[in-house]
């Protein structure tokens, strides 16, 4: 009797809520539109807040526009959004805090940023992870145990980023065509 009634509590209480007309909080979305296709992340600002107002910047000021996929490891992840189509690396804000003790896991389709061996210098390139990448999640505090933030997911087009993974690469895991990714913008 009392876990029926515990029960019509908690409907009642998700009703009013939802009478009230208050609505959950849609995390911003991105669309990746590359010379292969387009791709949809989801961004985690709840997981991530500095991560993804850094990365929203580095989107809203058009930075990404004409970059490539610069590092491509098929068993691995792509990287990209620091080089232009010349392999110049693009100048940069400064280095951002390492949020990866958030505990987002580099899963398959997950985003994360890239970052030196330093753990607080992501700016503006990120990767895609095409596998799971366990020893790349967060362990410890120290600067071998830090890991990489994940910051979103891959929501749409996952079939292109194995497009881009699957592209002929040379010395350095450079792609030997260009993948271009030709803009990123704000879902509306």
């Amino acid at each position: 009797m009392k876990t029926n009634f515990a029960l019509a509590l908690a409907a009642a209480l998700l009703a009013t809520t939802t009478l009230k007309g208050e609505t959950p909080v849609k995390n911003p979305s991105v669309v990746m539109k590359t010379s292969l296709g387009s791709v949809t992340m989801e961004l985690y600002p709840d997981k991530a807040p500095e991560t993804v107002k850094n990365f929203l910047q580095y989107v809203n000021d058009k930075f990404y526009d004409g970059t490539i996929f610069h590092r491509v490891i098929a068993n691995f992840m792509v990287q990209g959004g620091g080089m232009d189509t010349a392999n110049n690396k693009k100048p940069t804000r400064a280095p951002i805090k390492n949020e990866a003790a958030n505990r987002l896991k580099n899963a398959v389709g997950t985003v994360a940023m890239a970052r030196t061996n330093e753990p607080n210098s992501a700016t503006a390139q990120f990767f895609i992870n095409v596998k799971e990448n366990g020893f790349l999640d967060y362990r410890d505090s120290s600067p071998q145990g830090i890991g990489y933030c994940v910051f979103g997911k891959v929501t749409a087009g996952m079939d292109v980023v194995e497009k881009i993974k699957a592209v002929p690469t040379g010395a350095q895991d450079v792609p030997k065509a260009q993948v271009v990714i030709e803009s990123i913008r704000v879902a509306p």
